[in-house]
């Protein structure tokens, strides 16, 4: 009797389960190369991996600051700050979450084939105090440390080491290591499967710290991850209720996606801006018919593709208007966004033919344009629609447009002329761009980390130096005089800040993000 009674309460607390499942389909064009936690600093890989593994430090749902496996931080000294970690967390694989784990996940985020070294890059050294107790000893005073280690995730020394991960993957190279496709984080949710470019599954983490915290109070308990490259497959699955929510709709179906019968399309501006890097470094160039000369070192040739380009009618046809027209480097959500720098050459024809012969090319020139064809809003299509705006000025542009693996591959080799980039902001700081995109590449963590064109200007390194340890007035005016000289320099040609729709099924709620990362642990499926 007693064994028929348990049967009977094993099947209803699995019926139980069953009715209390909720899983979460959710799409996207191009997936994660790697689940390496400090590999690759780009969207595609920390929208999955910010599920599974935890930083010091969080962001709440308006990108403000909060405690993460740290409860509290304060700065102890000018150089010092010290970090008091949250008790009785666990990773994944069951060992306790300690102060050597802080150690070892900084130490190793500062290795040189970590892609974090932008947000690491003053410190000197972490050091475990107690168990619970971590101070982090910066070379200068870094008034933006913590805006800094909300992206930097802690790994388990133990289970690193074990593993031979004890420094992070080299994506360059396309090493395969044991974190390319294995993960054991502190996170809301675990790596159940993983089928790179096929299919991604989480489960909920029952144990995890974070959902004794009122506010996080999602119910999904299974998240299945698809990449989907073609739009219109993407959308088709989402109206045939094959998947639940796509991050990346297309810009030309939200019409059809607003007005279909059970889901919802959410809107809002990304902190992201979408531009394009020239080699100003090289004395000939890689993809050019030109020879002996690099003509993108010629302000009047930079000049002259900036004027050709009508961004207006990018923004009216291929942006269907969801984009931000710029010219300065980051959005207004970021600190130190300027109106009054915040202003394009205009888009004229002729005055660009007029630089190209005054530059000594009034014939124009051929080079290669490298561009994702699955990573930004649309982002093939604004390269096609620059290559033929350039024609016009006697530009032959050539388009080399790949998937986002080896489209980030190829630049981080150095391996370009020419490129559009879209670059986030996840501190929410200038710094966090002119350091990674215009420093100059010396060998300094951070320095340049993301600067492939190689741009350098003593000027420019001057303010940026500035600018760390600055605050207060004085750093926003270092700041507004960068702008000034990236407005006046043209180290790049600012397109646009990206808009992002999100689409999902009626039935499910989800905080849509400026940092177009969504966060499950939030999300409520009814």
């Amino acid at each position: 009797m007693k064994a028929l009674w348990r049967a009977a309460m094993l099947v209803a607390a699995l019926m139980v389960g069953v009715a209390e499942a909720r899983t979460v389909r959710w799409a996207a064009s191009g997936d994660p190369n790697t689940m390496d936690p400090h590999s690759q600093n780009v969207g595609t890989v920390t929208m999955v991996l910010q599920q599974i593994y935890d930083a010091l430090i969080s962001r709440n749902p308006q990108l403000g600051l909060e405690p993460g496996l740290a409860t509290a931080w304060r700065q102890e000294e000018p150089t010092r700050w010290r970090f008091t970690l949250r008790p009785n967390v666990r990773f994944h694989e069951g060992e306790a979450f300690t102060s050597d784990d802080v150690v070892f996940s900084i130490t190793r985020a500062l290795q040189p084939t970590s892609n974090f070294g932008i947000f690491v890059d003053t410190i000197d050294r972490a050091v475990a105090v107690d168990p619970l107790t971590v101070d982090i000893i910066t070379k200068a005073p870094d008034p933006i440390l913590p805006n800094k280690l909300a992206s930097v995730f802690m790994m388990s020394r133990s289970w690193s080491e074990r593993n031979n991960a004890a420094r992070p993957q080299n994506t360059r190279q396309r090493e395969e290591m044991f974190t390319v496709r294995n993960t054991n984080g502190t996170g809301a949710f675990r790596l159940q499967s993983r089928e790179p470019d096929v299919r991604t599954v989480l489960a909920r983490n029952p144990d995890w710290w974070g959902w004794q915290v009122p506010a996080n109070n999602g119910n999904v308990t299974e998240i299945i991850f698809r990449p989907i490259a073609s739009d219109a497959t993407r959308v088709a699955a989402l109206l045939s209720n094959e998947i639940d929510f796509v991050i990346d709709p297309p810009l030309q179906d939200l019409a059809r996606l607003r007005n279909a019968q059970g889901l919802r399309v959410l809107e809002g501006p990304e902190v992201r801006t979408i531009f394009l890097a020239m080699d100003v470094a090289r004395d000939e160039l890689l993809y050019s018919d030109v020879r002996g000369r690099n003509p993108l070192r010629d302000i009047r040739v930079r000049r002259a593709l900036y004027h050709a380009i009508d961004i207006q009618a990018i923004h009216r046809t291929i942006m269907r208007n969801q984009s931000v027209v710029t010219g300065t480097l980051f959005p207004e959500q970021v600190q130190g966004y300027s109106r009054e720098e915040d202003v394009r050459l205009p888009y004229d024809q002729a005055r660009a033919r007029a630089l190209l012969t005054e530059a000594g090319y009034p014939n124009g020139f051929e080079i290669t344009l490298d561009c994702s064809n699955n990573r930004y809003i649309n982002d093939e299509q604004i390269c096609q629609a620059i290559v033929a705006m350039w024609a016009r000025v006697g530009i032959r542009a050539r388009l080399n447009a790949m998937p986002l693996g080896p489209f980030f591959a190829k630049i981080q080799r150095d391996d370009t002329s020419l490129y559009m980039l879209g670059w986030g902001v996840p501190t929410l700081d200038a710094l966090y761009s002119f350091q990674s995109l215009l420093a100059t590449r010396n060998g300094a963590q951070g320095d340049g980390i993301w600067n492939y064109g190689r741009y350098s200007n003593p000027q420019m390194d001057a303010l940026i130096q500035r600018m760390k340890t600055e605050t207060g007035e004085a750093r926003n005016a270092t700041i507004r005089e960068a702008l000034r000289l990236y407005r006046e320099d043209v180290p790049h040609i600012p397109l646009h800040h990206q808009m992002i729709p999100w689409a999902v099924r009626g039935n499910i709620t989800i905080p849509h993000m400026a940092n177009n990362q969504p966060y499950f642990r939030w999300a409520v499926v009814n």
